[in-house]
């Protein structure tokens, strides 16, 4: 199936418990939130419609590396971005598959992500290309996904919530 990204959303009283621990704060079955199916079923009808409020989840599917180059380190300063706080992390290959990467930002960090999202996809627009040569349909779906990612911690942000995320 390949390695996505799932985002969940936890509340400001909770920031404490998912920077111990964000695993907890992420589905058993991310993937069947993210396309509408009954958890860990054998067989099942897909919806394609995500089970869990877009409020509460952010799918990426697997736009996340994309999105992790894009935010990533500059050849300017070296730097990445602080929306790169967001995409940052690898999967931990083993015998028959990996470990995901999962991570939780605090509230204050979605607001710094929020803001440079926004801000990436304003320098987006004004260049009318995302820099590093995507075209067409792969642009297409980068972009499609940076909006997604821009709008769901831009809620997050103006309600005081956090994330955790996997990449798995």
């Amino acid at each position: 199936m390949g390695i996505r990204y799932y985002a969940y959303a936890f509340e400001k009283d909770q920031t404490d418990q998912a920077l111990a621990n964000p695993r907890a704060f992420i589905a058993a079955d991310p993937l069947a939130d993210a396309w509408g199916f009954e958890p860990h079923a054998s067989v099942a009808t897909v919806t394609f419609e995500q089970a869990v409020p877009m409020r509460d989840l952010l799918y990426l599917d697997k736009a996340w590396p994309d999105l992790q180059s894009l935010t990533g380190a500059t050849s300017s300063d070296g730097r990445p971005r602080p929306a790169f706080r967001m995409f940052e992390g690898e999967v931990t290959m083993c015998d028959g598959g990996w470990h995901p990467w999962v991570r939780a930002l605090t509230p204050e960090e979605v607001v710094e992500v929020a803001d440079d999202l926004a801000a990436l996809e304003h320098e987006i627009a004004s260049v009318g290309l995302v820099p590093g040569g995507a075209d067409g349909e792969d642009e297409d779906y980068l972009l499609h996904f940076l909006r997604r990612a821009r709008t769901f911690v831009q809620c997050l942000a103006a309600e005081g919530r956090g994330m955790a995320y996997l990449i798995g």
